[in-house]
């Protein structure tokens, strides 16, 4: 299970390593060779001395050109102490395995971005014994994915730029578009994407968000990130209940507070995408003790380009 942002920027190309070529070749215009087969490779770097030295991601590209190690280093901000160790990492893996060594480095943050794309220069002034100019992923170059049918032509490009766009001015729309292009993929697949955007999302509105959608099209609740959600969901409900359980019995009131919190999704999802909910939508949804109605309305909010629209069925 991916924790953090930082494992999130870095997996994703193991878990789809042909979206690494189309970045290098479609965000950054390197002329980078079409793999004909491309292999994840041991991370762990360490030899005979006691220092542990690993990379985020590596990956060996075949091409018709060569074979090519592909170093992907994941970062929050600026590091002095990893931005050192580049240079080694590079110089151990060509001689490990005789072929080319190239640093892609992928961050959330402009500044980071472009620190870690000053090339790194070893010797003296006039003279550079080693140069290393790494290729950076970042907010300023990674394509802002917020049309629903261009997500679909490239899911994982799509998940790549809800990473550090889907909490942006554009957000809605990024994580809208993407939540529709996840049900074009396996379930399996989706499942890991989204938990990919989760782990990135650290804006707190944006979080909440994401999990409304993924929520409402149901992809969520297949991964185990879920079960936190879940698991608060059953406190809330627990705490209501027990609240309201007194003068209606317990049960009744836990059902409530399923419902209650099923509501405040489905107007979280409508003002969260900027749709205005009138006084009379809002009350027909905070009052429905229906979850199965609820949950169809949520699943409707996702889409809808106007409140009325969640009592329409197309």
């Amino acid at each position: 299970m991916v924790g953090s942002s930082h494992e999130a920027l870095h997996r994703i190309f193991q878990k789809d390593p042909a979206l690494l070529t189309r970045a290098l070749q479609q965000v950054l215009d390197v002329p980078f060779p079409e793999p004909r087969e491309i292999a994840a490779l041991n991370v762990d770097l360490t030899e005979i001395e006691p220092v542990e030295r690993r990379v985020d991601t590596l990956l060996r590209a075949e091409t018709d050109e060569g074979t090519y190690l592909l170093v992907v280093e994941s970062l929050g901000e600026a590091d002095d102490r990893r931005r050192g160790s580049w240079p080694y990492h590079l110089s151990c893996l060509r001689k490990k395995y005789r072929c080319e060594p190239v640093l892609i480095v992928i961050t959330q943050n402009s500044a980071t971005a472009k620190w870690a794309a000053q090339p790194i220069r070893l010797g003296f002034p006039g003279w550079d014994s080693l140069t290393v100019r790494p290729l950076v992923l970042g907010p300023d170059n990674v394509p802002l994915i917020a049309d629903e049918r261009q997500a679909k032509q490239d899911v994982p490009l799509a998940v790549l730029s809800a990473m550090p766009h889907g909490q942006g001015p554009q957000g809605a729309a990024v994580l809208e578009s993407l939540a529709a292009a996840l049900r074009t993929v396996d379930t399996d697949s989706a499942a890991v994407f989204v938990q990919f955007v989760d782990s990135c999302l650290v804006d707190p509105q944006a979080k909440q968000m994401w999990r409304d959608l993924m929520t409402a099209i149901q992809y969520f609740w297949r991964h185990p990130l879920a079960e936190q959600v879940r698991e608060e969901g059953r406190e809330q409900g627990l705490e209501q209940g027990l609240e309201q359980g007194l003068e209606q019995g317990l049960e009744q009131g836990l059902e409530q507070g399923r419902a209650e919190g099923q509501a405040k999704m489905v107007l979280r999802i409508l003002e969260w995408r900027g749709i205005p909910v009138p006084d009379t939508v809002r009350e027909r949804v905070t009052t429905c003790t229906d979850l199965d109605q609820l949950e169809a309305w949520a699943q409707r909010a996702v889409h809808a380009t106007d409140a009325a629209e969640l009592f329409t069925e197309r």
